[in-house]
């Protein structure tokens, strides 16, 4: 998650607060899910952005969840995400995000 993008998500959660505001991530494997969900829930964990020190505490999800399959609608979700979800290991990266939110 690149710099701009930390500053605008502290910027949104100031101003419309937490708990008005879900994250989505698409970041297509394990290791930049979990630094990303780090990045907005505990803060940035290479300390280099806005969001360093910074616990927001935000919902997160990534897009392969099935909550947001949900939201989409399954015919939807397969059409436009389902092959992909495949291809880059879906169950894995969710099981890793339910784990970091326990």
């Amino acid at each position: 998650m690149d710099l701009e993008v930390q500053g605008r998500i502290k910027e949104l959660a100031g101003s419309l607060g937490g708990d008005n505001l879900v994250v989505v991530l698409g970041a297509p494997n394990v290791d930049s899910s979990l630094i990303q969900f780090e990045t907005v829930t505990r803060g940035d964990p290479t300390y280099s952005g806005p969001l360093t020190g910074v616990e927001l505490g935000l919902d997160t999800y990534h897009i392969f969840e099935p909550a947001m399959k949900a939201m989409i609608g399954g015919e939807k979700y397969d059409e436009l995400l389902g092959t992909l979800e495949l291809a880059l290991e879906g169950d894995t990266i969710v099981e890793a995000l339910e784990g970091a939110r326990r």
